[in-house]
C-alpha cells in the first residue's frame, strides 16, 4: 500500500488554521438531522485537532444545490448537530468563501471550531476552478481530508486544496484506507467477494475487477438471474437483465481464466407477488415457474454461502443475497451476514462492506458493528472495488 499522510506526520497544528473536509451530507427533517451517523465518523478527527490548538475549520457540502445559495440546503443547521455530537461548540459562517468566511475564521482562538456554508454553492466547486480553491485555500495553513465519501469526485474542496496546502488524511480516512488495503489491495487469501444487488449493468466494472482479484465471488440478489439466464436457466417472471446475457457470459470466461470461482444460487425463494408476508416456496433453480419471480436465494444456496465464507480468511460484501426489505425474502441476506460477523468476531475472518444497500442489510441483521469494517461512503466503496483511482486519495500519497 503507497504511504499516505496522516494526523501522525502533521507535527505542531497548534494556531495553525487547519481546513477539515469532512462528509456532513447527512439527512435532515424539519431542521433537524435525523441521521448523525457521518458526524460521528468524522468527530475524532475534529476533536484530536481542536484538543491540539488547532483552528479547525470545517468544510463540507450538502446536497445538489442547482443554482447558488439555497436556504434549504445550508448547513446552518448541521452546525448544531455537530456541536451536540462532539460536545463542543462549533460557530458556523454563511459563506465558504469571500469576507464573511475571512472575518468568522479571523476571529477563532486557538482549539475553535467553525463550519463554513456549503461549498456546492458554487459551481466553481465542482469544476475544480483554480480561483476557487485559492479562495478555500486563503482561509487555511493545512488541508485535512476526512471525506472518502467524497474521494471520488475531483472537487476543489476534495482534491484541489491538497495542491495548495500541505495534505493530510484525517482519522476517517485513514481507517477506510486500511480496512480496503486489507480488504482487496493486500488481503490475506483466500478472498471471497459477495456481490448482490438488483441490476448487472450497475456493477460490470465491479465484477470484472474482483473476477482478476479474489478467489469466489459470490453473486446474489437480482443480477444473479442475468447469470442464470446467460447459462440458460428460466428464471420466470424474475428481475434480468436479458440483454445482458453476452457481458455475464464475458465475466464468467474471464473468471474461469483468473481461477475464480463463480457462486450461483442452486435454489431460490418464489413468489408470485412482490409484497410482505406473500405466498412462497422454495425451489431448485432449474424449477422456477413461468409465473413465478426469485426474490432470495434459497437453504442449500445459503449453506454453501456460509461454507465459502469459512473457507475464506477476507471477505469483501457489497448488495445483498436477496429482497431483504420486505419479509420473508430477507433470510438469506441475514443468515450469511450472521455468519461473517460471527467468524469475524472469532478471529478468523476480515470482513469488509460498503454500499448503501449493504449497510442497510447489516444493520437489518443486527451486524453492522461486528464486521471489520463497514464503509457509508457509497460511490467511492464502489469505484475503489472496481480498482478506479480516487482523486482524493491519490493527492494525499506521501
Amino acid at each position: 500500500m503507497a504511504a499516505f499522510k496522516t494526523l501522525d506526520t502533521i507535527g505542531n497544528v497548534s494556531g495553525k488554521r487547519v481546513l477539515v473536509r469532512v462528509d456532513l451530507n447527512v439527512p435532515v427533517a424539519d431542521g433537524k438531522v435525523t441521521d448523525a451517523t457521518r458526524i460521528e465518523r468524522v468527530a475524532p478527527t475534529i476533536t484530536e485537532l481542536a484538543g491540539k490548538g488547532a483552528k479547525v475549520i470545517l468544510l463540507a457540502h450538502f446536497g445538489r444545490p442547482k443554482d447558488g445559495p439555497d436556504p434549504a440546503l445550508s448547513l446552518a443547521p448541521i452546525a448544531t448537530a455537530t456541536s451536540q455530537v462532539i460536545g463542543r461548540p462549533v460557530g458556523f459562517a454563511a459563506d465558504c468563501i469571500g469576507k464573511q468566511a475571512a472575518a468568522s475564521v479571523g476571529a477563532m482562538k486557538d482549539g475553535d471550531i467553525l463550519l463554513l456554508e456549503n461549498t456546492r454553492f458554487y459551481k466553481a466547486e465542482e469544476k475544480n476552478d483554480p480561483v476557487f480553491v485559492e479562495q478555500l485555500a486563503a482561509n487555511g495553513d493545512i488541508f485535512v481530508n476526512d471525506a472518502f465519501s467524497a474521494a471520488h469526485r475531483a472537487h476543489a474542496s476534495t482534491e484541489g486544496l491538497a495542491h495548495k496546502l500541505p495534505a493530510f488524511a484525517g482519522r476517517t480516512m485513514q481507517a477506510e484506507l486500511e480496512a480496503l488495503e486489507k480488504g482487496l489491495g493486500n488481503p490475506v487469501k483466500p478472498v471471497v467477494a459477495i456481490v448482490g444487488g438488483a441490476k448487472v449493468s450497475t456493477k460490470i466494472d465491479l465484477l470484472m475487477n474482483l473476477v482478476k482479484k479474489v478467489d469466489a465471488l459470490v453473486i446474489g440478489g437480482g443480477m444473479a438471474n442475468t447469470f442464470l439466464a446467460a447459462r440458460g436457466t428460466d428464471v420466470g417472471k424474475s428481475l434480468c437483465e436479458h440483454d445482458l446475457a453476452p457481458t455475464a457470459k464475458q465475466i464468467m470466461i474471464e473468471a474461469a481464466q483468473s481461477g475464480c470461482a463463480i457462486i450461483l444460487p442452486s435454489d431460490g425463494v418464489i413468489a408470485r407477488e412482490f409484497k410482505a408476508g406473500a405466498a412462497n416456496e422454495v425451489v431448485a433453480i432449474e424449477a422456477v415457474p413461468a409465473d413465478a419471480m426469485i426474490l432470495d436465494v434459497g437453504p442449500k444456496t445459503v449453506a454453501s454461502v456460509n461454507d465459502w465464507i469459512d473457507r475464506a480468511s477476507t471477505l469483501v460484501w457489497n448488495g445483498p443475497l436477496g429482497a431483504f426489505e420486505i419479509e420473508p425474502f430477507d433470510k438469506a441476506t441475514v443468515s450469511a451476514a450472521q455468519h461473517a460477523a460471527a467468524r469475524t468476531k472469532a478471529g478468523k475472518l476480515v470482513s469488509v462492506a460498503g454500499g448503501g444497500d449493504t449497510v442497510a442489510a447489516l444493520n437489518h441483521a443486527g451486524v453492522a458493528d461486528d464486521f471489520t469494517y463497514v464503509s457509508t461512503a457509497g460511490g467511492a466503496f464502489l469505484e475503489w472495488m472496481e480498482g478506479k483511482e480516487l482523486p482524493g486519495v491519490e493527492v494525499l500519497k506521501a
